[in-house]
């Protein structure tokens, strides 16, 4: 499990807009990797949202936001539109990338069990190094948590 002070694994995923993004891609800027259960669910948009709408201050602090779910790339491009989401989605769908954030956990809903992702954002910073890790984050007022923190 990714703990702060950890270097970041790399990661090379598609994303809503048909490109490939990379850890190595962002090198010297702060990233704000979040990790999110599905798209165009309730607590997803809002989380989704919040992100969007704090974007301009998260931007002044020289920070990019990224979202990354297992959904599909199809799935992020309608999610995005439909929210006017203003930040790139990556599609995990092998879910690889949760898993090396230690993200990837079994859960259980109504007594069932299952596989999905964790709730979870990492600011990375320029160097690729992990400074602030949140876990099992509730969606209402995240954002706002993230960006008091740059």
């Amino acid at each position: 499990m990714i703990q702060e002070g950890d270097r970041a694994p790399d990661f090379s995923l598609p994303a809503d807009d048909g490109s490939t993004i990379s850890l190595d891609d962002l090198k010297g800027r702060r990233v704000i990797l979040y990790f999110y259960p599905k798209d165009d669910t309730s607590g997803c948009t809002k989380e989704a949202c919040e992100f969007r709408d704090a974007l301009p201050r998260i931007e002044e602090e020289g920070a990019v936001v990224i979202g990354v779910s297992p959904d599909s790339v199809d799935s992020h491009v309608k999610f995005k539109k439909k929210y006017d989401l203003n930040f790139p989605l990556l599609a995990d769908e092998e879910h690889s990338l949760a898993e090396a954030f230690g993200v990837w956990k079994e859960k259980s809903m109504y007594g069932r069990k299952y596989w999905g992702v964790e709730r979870s954002t990492f600011l990375i910073d320029e160097e690729g190094v992990v400074r602030k890790a949140w876990r099992k984050v509730r969606p209402s007022g995240h954002a706002e948590a993230v960006t008091a923190e740059l």
